[in-house]
């Protein structure tokens, strides 16, 4: 009886079947696998991850120094997985390119299985060249292929990457259309099919999906071909907005070459006030990202994101009055007060200024458009420069609740370590940005930067020395600037406030207090949690413990007022008692 690997022989290649599947609509997930594409993995004692991509290597040297050997026998036969396979030989480092890149292309054109084809892969994303392509991007619509394929499509041709992507992730009937023109080469209704693309909020079309559309459809080149669409024009600005998003574990703006281009045709196309609260609300996003977030450190000639900001701000225009028709939508009202709240103060931030001896810190505070709703953050602009994305770039700057209104960035006798920013899971998943601050003579000094949990290839970062004085008076102005918030999240600000100046409020209940802030999904409903209290002897408790969040919707009472009663509440009533919090 022969080998499994032996066996596999007898089927098509992997590239032939794929290539017969031409034409036929693309599901979801890419096409099914024929079952001789996988293979037994014999028993093999425990070994460690390392100890197993050792063992890849050392095969595909061997291949590589005896090119008669038989490849996909030699791979199957190690019972290694065929994802350990792939990257293993995406790292591979070789003297002889053509020798590595002709392996690749014979496991890639004639492999019968998973483990085969994906040591072809992992070559051809270091090796491969344009004559790759159209065997890439046939593989690439077969399932378990798909994230392989687009690694080694993405530097030969980012087009053909980006509609494998989509053919992998489409979600809805317009996504699916889209990925069927692409495959099919219907590409006289692109327009159409691009404008039908829901992508009024980050759950139609996420940050990466957003950018795997503008790259697959040739955004630019089609608002080129439509240059007086406003449709058109319109489905481009949410694409790109949707990009601009921090609701995701990298910096999609930034991955996309031809931002800045779309940026630039956004800004020429709107030279005049939008007067519609969805496009101001869309601009001023934009905007905002410009100003101090990520889309800052795209690859701007001298000048010109300042006049594409200045283009977009002018094209907001005044921020919208006050009236019945917003009154009469909660969400309309919401992004109205916003855009009122927010449009001035781009207007009256100052320009990034040139390093000129000891850097400059502003910190400002970011407040997403609630059409989509995201995180409150705080970002750190160097000499004008925004810290956070290019340090860390996995998710955004903390609160201002936690690091603002707590004075964790000031700088006393003692240095402190602080957490600047987390990534978008969790800091346990994906990592943080932490930077210890310290007092030497006439400096502030930001550095011992540590970055737990986040992924090789970040920048090192310098210490930074900034002048003492200047330093504390923008850690002042920054902490009594409320210029940025909104009557529940002042309430939130001064509940959390009072609960520390009098820990006993809750401590007497056997509760001790969690975070507080405003709801997610509703701006005007501010958060309170807390928690029950671990056993005082640090034992295990009789029951599980539970938190508790208590809802308390907007009413139009000031915050001082709403915020004295909450506290008055804690004081006399048993706050697990209440009848609106969810434990």
């Amino acid at each position: 009886m022969s080998a499994s690997h032996e066996r596999s022989t007898l089927a098509p290649s992997l590239s032939d079947h794929a290539r017969a599947l031409r034409g036929a609509p693309v599901p979801t997930g890419g096409h099914p696998l024929p079952d001789s594409a996988r293979t037994r993995r014999p028993r093999r004692p425990g070994r460690r991850h390392g100890e197993v991509r050792a063992a890849v290597t050392d095969v595909l040297h061997h291949l590589l120094a005896a090119p008669g050997t038989d490849p996909e026998g030699a791979l199957v036969a190690t019972g290694i997985r065929y994802r350990t396979v792939l990257r293993a030989a995406a790292t591979l480092e070789h003297p002889d390119e053509p020798a590595a890149r002709a392996l690749g292309r014979r496991l890639v054109r004639t492999g019968t299985t998973l483990v085969g084809v994906a040591g072809g892969l992992g070559l051809l994303s270091r090796y491969g060249e344009p004559e790759d392509v159209p065997y890439l991007r046939d593989l690439g619509l077969l399932a378990e292929l798909g994230s392989a394929v687009v690694e080694a499509l993405t530097p030969l041709d980012r087009q053909a990457a980006a509609s494998i992507s989509l053919a992998h992730r489409a979600r809805g009937a317009a996504q699916r259309a889209l990925v069927d023109a692409l495959f099919s080469g219907r590409t006289g209704d692109l327009r159409d099919l691009v404008v039908a693309v829901p992508a009024r909020t980050s759950r139609d079309v996420g940050p990466e999906q957003a950018r795997r559309i503008a790259e697959a459809t040739g955004l630019p080149a089609l608002l080129r071909a439509h240059p007086e669409d406003p449709e058109l024009l319109a489905q481009v600005v949410l694409l790109l907005t949707r990009m601009t998003s921090r609701r995701d574990y990298t910096t999609a703006v930034l991955r996309y070459e031809d931002a800045r281009e779309l940026y630039e045709a956004i800004a020429a196309r709107v030279a005049e006030p939008v007067g519609d609260l969805d496009r101001q609300a869309l601009l001023l996003s934009l905007a905002l990202d410009l100003h101090g977030g990520a889309s800052y450190l795209l690859d701007w000639p001298p000048g010109r994101r300042e006049a594409v900001l200045g283009a977009l701000l002018a094209a907001v225009g005044e921020p919208p009055e006050e009236s019945a028709d917003t009154d009469a939508d909660p969400r309309a009202r919401q992004r109205a007060a916003w855009i009122r709240r927010t449009a001035p103060r781009l207007h009256a931030a100052p320009a990034a200024q040139e390093p000129d001896g000891a850097p400059r810190l502003r910190i400002e505070v970011a407040v997403a458009d609630p059409g989509d709703p995201d995180v409150v953050e705080t970002r750190f602009l160097v000499d004008g420069r925004p810290l956070v994305p290019w340090a860390f770039g996995r998710g955004p700057g903390d609160p201002p609740e936690r690091l603002l209104d707590t004075g964790a960035l000031r700088a006393g006798d003692e240095p402190r370590e602080v957490r600047l920013a987390e990534a978008y899971c969790s800091e346990g998943c994906c990592g943080a940005l932490h930077v210890t601050v310290r007092r030497e003579g006439p400096h502030v000094v930001w550095g011992d930067w540590s970055r737990p949990g986040a992924p090789r290839g970040l920048p090192d970062l310098p210490v930074l020395r900034f002048d003492a004085a200047a330093y504390d008076t923008e850690i002042t102005r920054a902490e009594r600037d409320r210029g940025w918030s909104w009557p529940a999240r002042d309430t939130a600000r001064l509940i959390a406030a009072g609960l520390r100046d009098r820990p006993g409020l809750l401590a007497r209940w056997g509760l001790r207090p969690g975070w507080t802030g405003t709801a997610f999904g509703e701006p005007d409903t501010t958060v309170v949690t807390y928690d029950d209290l671990p056993p005082a002897d640090g034992g295990t408790p009789d029951t599980p413990p539970r938190q508790y969040l208590w809802h308390l919707p907007e009413d139009g009472t000031p915050p001082e007022r709403r915020a004295a009663a909450a506290l008055r509440r804690f004081e006399e009533e048993d706050p697990r008692g209440y009848p609106e919090p969810a434990g």
